[in-house]
């Protein structure tokens, strides 16, 4: 078999064939299988998530993360991971050896790497994004030619508090992206008492999905924007039982009015719905007139609560 090269087209952007994107790490549709994170509260994932962990104390660090990396050696990949204050490399060591079977067989082939973070992330002093991603994609190569299904990693953010906040606000928001066409999936952990809120704002928006270990026990955290898009979701649905569902004072309303009904409840304007229905605005204010008085409501606010029942 020859070896794949890269190839120049018309435009003269750079392809590589599939078999040099598989010892790259590259996804294929035959990839996109899912991995079990070794975290309760989570739903198997696939290859390229990118999960954020808060936690409150070490031990709770230590335990989410030897119970995720864990979950990658059952399911034949390489781990890697870089620790930071407040656990050191010794820590982790001994908690990984007391938790997993066999750990220093996985150490002595390669399949588990420990990194310092200040080494790993910084280069005399100074945080460079590419430097580390391509650090990343390194070791998901080496972890593909010693045969492993792709690399697990995880890091402990503990510039925090620090300098480096931008840059590193940066690098997660690039990680959140690049992962996705790879073998690979990162568990980026965050301390509690040293993050601000608005650290954990910018935090979770980097990221697909964030949870937090607090006493032991799992919780999932939302940002204003997720909390917004499932409220719209909620309306949306709202809007669709509308028209296909009964739903209290249901029964006088005509289908003109459930329809109008149905478009108040996506929280659209008059206008926004008279345009959609080709009628005056002054027609869908009569209808929500009417609209108004057989559900009692006071004001609309109060009619959409209780079309969806909140």
């Amino acid at each position: 078999m020859t070896n794949a090269h890269p190839v120049r087209n018309r435009d003269g952007k750079i392809t590589v064939p599939a078999q040099s994107e598989a010892k790259s790490g590259a996804l294929r549709h035959s990839d996109r299988v899912l991995r079990n994170t070794g975290i309760r509260l989570l739903n198997p994932i696939p290859w390229g998530a990118h999960i954020c962990l808060f936690y409150e104390s070490k031990s709770d660090l230590l335990d989410a993360a030897v119970s995720y990396f864990e979950a990658g050696l059952d399911s034949d990949e390489s781990c890697l991971w870089v620790v930071s204050d407040p656990i050191t490399k010794e820590d982790a060591k001994s908690s990984l050896r007391r938790n997993i079977p066999g750990f220093e067989r996985y150490l002595s082939d390669g399949r588990f790497d420990l990194a310092d973070g200040s080494e790993w992330y910084l280069n005399r002093g100074r945080f460079q994004l590419q430097r580390v991603i391509s650090a990343w994609r390194a070791k998901l190569s080496a972890a593909l030619a010693r045969g492993s299904e792709g690399l697990r990693v995880s890091g402990n953010a503990f510039w925090s508090s620090e300098h480096y906040w931008k840059e590193f606000c940066e690098y997660e928001n690039t990680l959140n992206r690049s992962l996705a066409d790879y073998k690979m999936i990162a568990l980026c952990t965050y301390s509690l008492q040293t993050s601000r809120a608005i650290d954990i704002l910018d935090v979770a928006r980097a990221h697909h999905c964030t949870i937090a270990r607090r006493n032991g026990n799992w919780e999932f955290l939302e940002t204003p924007e997720l909390k917004q898009a499932k409220q719209q979701i909620k309306r949306l649905n709202g809007a669709l039982d509308v028209l296909s569902k009964p739903f209290p004072a249901h029964k006088p309303l005509t289908p003109r009015e459930r329809t109008v009904l149905a478009q108040i409840v996506r929280g659209l304007t008059s206008k926004e719905i008279a345009r959609d229905l080709g009628v005056s605005a002054r027609t869908v204010e009569f209808h929500r007139t009417n609209l108004l008085k057989k559900n009692g409501a006071k004001n609309t606010a109060d009619l959409v609560r209780r079309v969806l029942g909140e």
